[in-house]
């Protein structure tokens, strides 16, 4: 199997296993379970494929469609026996998020030959399910969390541009741009990694504006 298709199978099976996981924390029935890692593991490169206007990667192939639905029936039964589901669900966004960074940068590279497009079609892939399933579901968002997130999307798709810009092997540079945006948000995940956040100042008293 080529590689790059078994890195899109996989990371689209933990980012449905995410949205299941939410729907466990909701206590909804398998429909939600269903609907949350349908829109969790596909809305990402749903909205890849509408940028790039290509055709949505779903209905070309209906394998993602089934993979969501057993992924979300899976977690329906087994998700009671797991005690910290929110930890999980981190844990299981990190490997989609960095399986999906670099799927999104090379269908972006593929579609465009920009590096600049790359990194962007990247980074949405890897984020925008998981965006969808913290509204959704009303969790806090990811993207709100203190630790590093987006950026851990944008490493995994510059390691992999890079990489195959200079003519590195493609199965080899998705690897390494994988375990790279998986180092970087499970260190996050783990020891609370964080660039600097804007830090609002006082604002000038009135006297000395006028």
């Amino acid at each position: 199997m080529n590689p790059l298709l078994l890195l899109d199978y996989s990371g689209i099976a933990v980012f449905a296993a995410t949205g299941a996981l939410a729907a466990s924390r909701k206590e909804l029935d398998l429909i939600g379970f269903i609907f949350l890692a349908g829109i969790t593991g596909m809305g990402g490169g749903t909205l890849r494929d509408l940028i790039i206007d290509a055709p949505v990667f779903w209905i070309l192939n209906p394998t993602y469609i089934v993979i969501c639905a057993l992924v979300a029936v899976l977690v329906f039964f087994t998700a009671p026996m797991v005690e910290y589901r929110y930890r999980l669900l981190l844990w299981f966004d990190a490997v989609g998020l960095a399986a999906y960074s670099v799927l999104g940068a090379a269908k972006g590279l593929v579609a465009s030959g920009s590096a600049t497009v790359a990194l962007v079609t990247g980074i949405l892939t890897a984020t925008f399910g998981g965006v969808l399933r913290d509204v959704v579901a009303g969790e806090p968002s990811v993207l709100m969390r203190p630790e590093v997130y987006v950026s851990a999307a944008l490493v995994g798709a510059a390691v992999f541009t890079g990489m195959d810009i200079a003519g590195v092997d493609g199965t080899i540079a998705a690897l390494v741009a994988f375990a790279a945006a998986f180092l970087v948000r499970g260190g996050a995940i783990r020891y609370g990694w964080t660039i600097p956040r804007y830090r609002p100042r006082p604002g000038r008293p009135p006297e000395e504006l006028q």
